[in-house]
């Protein structure tokens, strides 16, 4: 082999090793690692790709997660008294977006999930109680505050007073205030440890159903004197479909009613002597 043909080789060897270093080598070098820079001061390749990964990563993340909100699914009422219990209160044929209040509820594992709905800007609540009467009730309330969101409260019926508990059961908590509306939804336990103003939904209570005004968050007193109340004890192991009309439509659902309308036309047939 010439002289030349050599030293044309090691040049080759030469410039193929330099190439070789240049795409394997990192691209933070010694002084890139002590500065955290590469050449003219700025962010290595790398740095930078990490940089911008992470950027889009943050952005993304807060954009999806932190200020879009779900969408709040509608009540199905075509589930009551099949996959959970129901109870409606306003005109007949009404359903969790017309009546004048709605209320259902179904076991999800160890917890009660619970759907509210009322024709208010206010609250809308439900009471467990042991005798019908307001006073010594658990209650769980969904509020419309003035910033146009729905909290769960927990209450506690200290006579005709509703006193707010710093305990509250509630979790997985939704709500929404929507076409002059109060709707939410929330689970809380089956069981829970043993205290005056919170009860076992494993025992049946008599339901209290209650909505009214709210002022800057703060419930004031319910829209009728006489909230209705369920007329026997609930278990939540029974899925029931339970219609109640209110005041407008039971005028000729009472007996009494009833009663003095048939003397009324009896008299008026009979004629007076």
């Amino acid at each position: 082999m010439s002289h030349s043909m050599l030293l044309q080789l090691q040049l080759l060897l030469l410039l193929f090793t330099s190439c070789w270093r240049g795409i394997t080598s990192s691209p933070t070098d010694d002084s890139a690692a002590r500065s955290g820079h590469g050449e003219r001061g700025e962010p290595g390749f790398e740095e930078q790709h990490q940089d911008s990964y992470s950027t889009f990563a943050s952005e993304f993340f807060e954009s999806r997660y932190m200020t879009e909100e779900d969408p709040f699914a509608r009540i199905k009422v075509s589930d009551c008294g099949v996959t959970k219990g129901c109870f409606r209160y306003g005109k007949p044929g009404c359903d969790a977006e017309t009546c004048d209040y709605f209320l259902s509820y179904r076991r999800i594992g160890a917890d009660v999930e619970f759907e509210l709905s009322a024709d208010t800007d206010g609250w809308v609540a439900v009471g467990f109680s042991s005798d019908k009467k307001m006073g010594g009730d658990d209650v769980m309330g969904c509020v419309h505050d003035d910033n146009g969101r729905v909290r769960i409260h927990h209450f506690y019926n200290v006579g005709q007073w509703a006193k707010e508990i710093k305990r509250n059961p509630a979790r997985d908590e939704e709500g929404i205030f929507e076409n002059n509306r109060v709707t939410c939804r929330f689970k809380r336990p089956v069981y829970v440890s043993r205290e005056e103003t919170i009860v076992d939904l494993h025992l049946s209570w008599y339901y209290l159903f209650a909505w009214g005004p709210a002022i800057q968050g703060s419930i004031t007193r319910h829209d009728i004197d006489t909230p209705p109340v369920s007329d026997h004890m609930i278990s939540i192991y029974n899925y029931e479909d339970v219609f109640m009309p209110s005041a407008a439509y039971q005028t000729f659902s009472s007996p009494f009613c009833l009663l003095l309308i048939v003397a009324l036309t009896f008299y008026l047939l009979m004629g007076t002597p």
